[in-house]
């Protein structure tokens, strides 16, 4: 594997260690009906999306999403789907002008999501990152907690959306002002603050939350993160923080958010979290958990450029014996390394090393 580039290499190694655990490979199509992103654009990571009509004139879409796909075609049932995929999405990225070809690798548990399922994805998600840089973070959160807040203020959805907002942002000064202007009570404001204020390790971070004085509503949040809290302390998994700036779209998403980040990547690497209400909005029952890792990020952290094409440039000239230059190159290949064959003349790649075969050597 050692001439793959670095975002291929890694993605081979995320599916051999999704496949270890269970979680079956999975494939969709490249492209699905564009009403279901529409539907759903606030759940893509990027609202446009590039469509096209079919022969009979229904309007189509490449696919943006993997999520969303998977869901489509999965049936509700008792059993518990564990899939894992590796799909080409084609979208915006953060930060770019225009679509780009992306991999995108990750998994989805839909059925039941109970605290092992979840204890297992986020591990699942902390190996991935760490395959990616030993240098790396993972902010976790729950949505419960802040739901279980939000709803002592009797706030419209708006409203609660711009607060929501500002603690992603992690602004104290605004969120204060905004809950002032909003009349926001003075324990609730408190509360909402702390989500900005208190962060950090998650086995410092979470005792800190069970013993403010929360809402009951955020009792079983709580339970969820100290079940998770122990699962990963269990594995030995480290650099995960509490983080309420992860917080997204209170529509789709429910429970346990988390971002993943590395060091030299200004943006997250990685996200996932607990999305049954996307499942309701598209009519299932089941629960749903998953993740996914953006491999378009890691050119920032690796680059795509190498200081050579191939391992071994074979160059040969008209009298050379075929016999001869195939023998070289399968003995190249047979040894791990890569190899170009070409008339000695022509423009010459960059190569590791380069061998010359004339009739001469015969």
């Amino acid at each position: 594997m050692r001439n793959l580039r670095a975002d291929e290499r890694i993605s081979m190694e995320l599916r051999k260690l999704y496949r270890q655990y269970g979680y079956l490979p999975y494939k969709v199509n490249q492209f699905e009906e564009y009403d279901l992103y529409m539907r759903n654009k606030r759940f893509l990571t990027s609202e446009h999306v590039l469509a096209f009509s079919d022969m009979d004139g229904k309007l189509m879409a490449l696919k943006p999403d993997v999520t969303l796909s998977i869901i489509k075609n999965t049936c509700d049932s008792a059993d518990t789907t564990k899939v894992s995929y590796a799909e080409r999405v084609y979208r915006v990225p953060r930060g770019a002008k225009g679509f780009k070809e992306i991999m995108q690798t990750g998994l989805e548990v839909i059925g039941r999501v109970d605290a092992y399922a979840m204890g297992e994805v986020l591990m699942l998600a902390s190996r991935s990152l760490a395959m990616i840089s030993e240098d790396y973070a993972l902010d976790v959160a729950d949505l419960g907690i802040v739901s279980g807040i939000l709803g002592e203020t009797g706030l419209g959805d708006a409203q609660r959306a711009r607060l929501l907002s500002l603690i992603s942002d992690k602004n104290l000064h605004g969120l204060k002002e905004t809950c002032a202007q909003l009349g926001v009570d003075d324990r609730t404001a408190a509360r909402l603050c702390s989500l900005v204020t208190v962060y950090g390790p998650f086995d410092r971070t979470l005792p800190v939350y069970e013993q403010m004085d929360l809402p009951p509503a955020c009792a079983q949040a709580l339970r969820d993160l100290r079940a998770v809290l122990d699962m990963m302390t269990a594995c030995g998994v480290k650099n995960i923080n509490l983080d309420f700036s992860v917080v997204n779209d209170m529509n789709y998403y429910n429970g346990l958010i988390f971002s993943g980040f590395v060091c030299g990547v200004p943006q997250s690497v990685l996200s996932g979290g607990r999305y049954d209400y996307l499942m309701q909005k598209m009519g299932r029952k089941s629960q749903a958990m998953g993740f996914a890792v953006y491999l378009d990020q890691l050119e920032r952290l690796f680059g795509q450029q190498r200081d050579y094409d191939v391992d071994l440039l074979i160059l040969y000239d008209a009298d050379a014996a075929q016999e001869q230059i195939l023998a070289a190159a399968n003995a190249a290949v047979t040894a791990g390394r890569s190899v170009r064959v070409q008339r000695a003349g022509e423009t010459q790649l960059r190569a590791r090393e380069t061998v010359t075969i004339s009739g001469e050597d015969t």
